[in-house]
């Protein structure tokens, strides 16, 4: 059996493809239970977070794994695999280890060094034990992943090459201002009571916001981190909870808010947003044309005559850098007038020089996923460029937003508001692209080559242990029949006597497998040993049900010991 992982994250897939793809709770559960249950998968794990979905497991072979654990992926998340397959990736061995003590170190993260991940690895390797769907090979390599990812932390200065996502998201609503002065007495809202929520709460208390509300479906969970805000006893902040029916009356109170919670469709709506901000300001919110050109964007091609017949949007409004037939230029648009929007495409009745990548089919497939999500969310989710945190002309803000969730709590349109600054993941992913490194990055990259290495050399050890213990258990049967046979033919022998004879005979079978299964277990742990295993078991003739069974023992003791 062999490690695979395929997966998706913000380094592979654009937000928009993670968002329709974020797994629910149940979701991961189906996912994790349909891949144990495939033939080529042993053992399962999936790791889903608000920017990565990888899926674990233990395959057999390779190809019909890759092809299965694509498929899955596909099924459970919603989005087609011809869709999903440009942004898959893959690790085998020895790179899927890689891969994960990468992430749980902090280098793959969107904010490099943030220390999030590690809980949320902690979730996935606990649920696959809740599920039984992890053996000896997930429980190796996720615990050893979080060991690697708390030495990573405590040896080196990795928090210092990046902060977690809430707090570079603070960082960004700032705008370039210290993050303690601009969050000294503010009023905060925080949408949910999940562990990044509470992180979210905690890091606000931290940096000196006045209050700090919580609201949650379930009213008790908002209680209960309300009130361990309120004893924690390290800052002066007030908290409350309260219901997810009073959220339109607090949202008109907050100066920030956080939102991170599990919902499939949107928390806060622009609409919703631009009454918080009016009630504030007794004041109706205008909105902001954002009419910069897209970096590194193509010019795109005047209309000329006839390539804008019947379309329905207003090509005056330029579009930079966006095919007029794909995903941007249809954000905000009312459900019919995207119905008439897909037959103009489909009739292709433009002649327009397409952004990478994009033909009138994508687009019109890409139509199709859009008018789902309108069907399931009730408006279609806006892509837009990161909002700069200077350098553009907005006014003064009277209401920041940081949406940590994914699928997005907060509507994207919202950023077009006066008097609003909207942080989320998709515009966090554009600001930390060009975040420093911090030289401590290297040690890091070190620290994982070392423990990859050393967790390949133990998995080839361990790989033969059961044929060692079953050659031991097979020479002592030999010598237990010997002694037997001659106990038989040598009656006389008073106890004293046997016991010598006994001990000699143990002696030299020890003396002489000793050697052999030292060296046999040294050669295994290098790089190409798996075929010692294979060779001692053909050499002594090893029964492989006997091996298979003390492997089985082997793997119970391990589980029975395990700490839960």
């Amino acid at each position: 059996m062999s490690l695979l992982v395929v997966g998706l994250s913000h380094r592979s897939a654009p937000v928009s493809v993670l968002e329709r793809a974020a797994l629910t709770t149940d979701a991961q559960v189906k996912l994790v239970q349909d891949t144990v249950a495939a033939e080529p998968a042993a053992e399962a794990a999936v790791l889903a977070t608000c920017n990565r979905i990888e899926l674990y497991a233990d395959v057999d072979k390779f190809h019909a794994g890759v092809a299965e654990l694509s498929t899955l992926l596909a099924q459970h998340s919603g989005v087609g695999l011809d869709e999903l397959t440009p942004y898959l990736y893959v690790h085998y061995e020895d790179r899927a280890v890689h891969h994960l003590f990468s992430v749980a170190c902090g280098l793959d993260s969107m904010v490099v060094g943030e220390g999030q991940i590690l809980g949320q690895i902690k979730d996935s390797l606990a649920l696959a034990q809740d599920l039984h769907s992890a053996g000896r090979l997930m429980n190796d390599l996720f615990q050893q992943g979080l060991r690697v990812g708390k030495r990573a932390h405590s040896e080196t200065g990795i928090d210092r090459a990046g902060q977690s996502l809430v707090t570079f998201g603070l960082a960004q609503l700032a705008a370039g201002s210290d993050v303690e002065t601009w969050a000294k007495g503010r009023k905060a809202l925080v949408i949910g009571a999940g562990s990044m929520s509470s992180l979210a709460a905690a890091t606000l208390a931290r940096v000196g916001v006045a209050e700090i509300v919580v609201a949650n479906r379930t009213y008790d969970r908002a209680a209960r981190l309300a009130q361990i805000l309120n004893e924690s006893g390290d800052t002066d902040v007030v908290a409350r909870a309260v219901p997810m029916g009073a959220v339109p009356a607090e949202l008109t109170r907050a100066d920030v808010v956080v939102s991170c919670t599990g919902a499939t469709g949107l928390v806060l709506t622009a609409e919703a947003v631009a009454a918080a901000v009016e009630g504030r300001t007794g004041a109706p919110v205008a909105e902001i044309a954002d009419d910069r050109p897209a970096q590194g964007a193509p010019k795109p091609a005047a209309a000329g005559p006839g390539n804008d017949e019947n379309c329905p949007l207003d090509l005056t409004a330029e579009q930079s850098g966006f095919s007029v037939m794909g995903e941007a230029a249809v954000a905000g648009m009312a459900a019919a007038e995207l119905e008439q929007h897909a037959a103009w495409v489909d009739n292709a009745t433009v002649d327009i020089r397409e952004a990478a990548r994009r033909t009138p089919e994508t687009d019109a497939e890409l139509i199709g996923a859009l008018a789902a999500t309108v069907a399931r969310v009730g408006r279609i989710p806006e892509l837009r460029r990161p909002e700069p945190v200077a350098g553009f002309d907005r006014p003064a803000p009277e209401l920041f937003l940081l949406d940590l969730a994914m699928p997005r709590d907060i509507d994207a349109a919202a950023h077009r508001l006066a008097g609003v600054r909207l942080v989320d993941i998709e515009s966090l992913a554009g600001a930390s692209a060009d975040a420093p490194m911090a030289a401590d990055v290297d040690q890091v990259r070190e620290i994982v080559a070392d423990e990859v290495t050393a967790f390949g050399a133990a998995q080839r050890a361990a790989h033969i242990t059961p044929t060692v213990v079953a050659l031991r258990t097979m020479a002592a049967d030999v010598v237990a029949g010997e002694i037997a046979r001659l106990d038989g033919r040598l009656p006389g022998l008073d106890e004293r006597q046997r016991g010598e004879i006994r001990q000699a005979v143990h002696r030299v079978v020890d003396k002489l497998l000793h050697a052999p299964t030292v060296r046999v277990k040294q050669l295994a742990a290098e790089p190409g040993g798996a075929g010692y295993a294979d060779a001692l078991r053909t050499l002594f003739d090893l029964d492989p049900e006997t091996v298979a069974a003390v492997s089985r023992a082997v793997e119970s003791t391990e589980k029975k010991d395990r700490p839960a």
